[in-house]
């Protein structure tokens, strides 16, 4: 009974502070998922695949890069909305890293 208790503790000591909202973007326009994410920092967007109604796409979408986890970053993107099916917003994604090659490397 401890051993649950303790690990109860250790994953509520893990989660973020803040709950994220979620929002379904069909319902809403343009202009208010932009708001959204203007005021709350981020938001998990969801809308329906372009390639089959029958899934659901979503992922973190943030107002800037501080909105986003570790080692991620918001770049443009795109959501539908109820008024606009290619709203701009920026999306939360791993960055990535880019190498250089220096003059002589093979």
């Amino acid at each position: 009974m401890k051993t649950i208790i303790l690990g109860a503790v250790i994953v509520a000591l893990s989660l973020p502070a803040h709950a994220i909202s979620r929002y379904d973007t069909r319902r809403l326009s343009c202009e208010r998922v932009q708001a959204i994410l203007e005021s709350e920092g981020a938001a998990i967007l969801r809308y329906p695949s372009p390639r089959s109604s029958q899934l659901t796409l979503y992922d973190l979408y943030a107002k800037n890069s501080r909105h986003c986890q570790s080692g991620e970053v918001a770049r443009p993107a795109f959501v539908p909305t109820a008024n606009n099916s290619r709203c701009q917003v920026r999306r939360c994604q791993v960055r990535r890293c880019e190498t250089r090659r220096h003059n002589g490397d093979n």
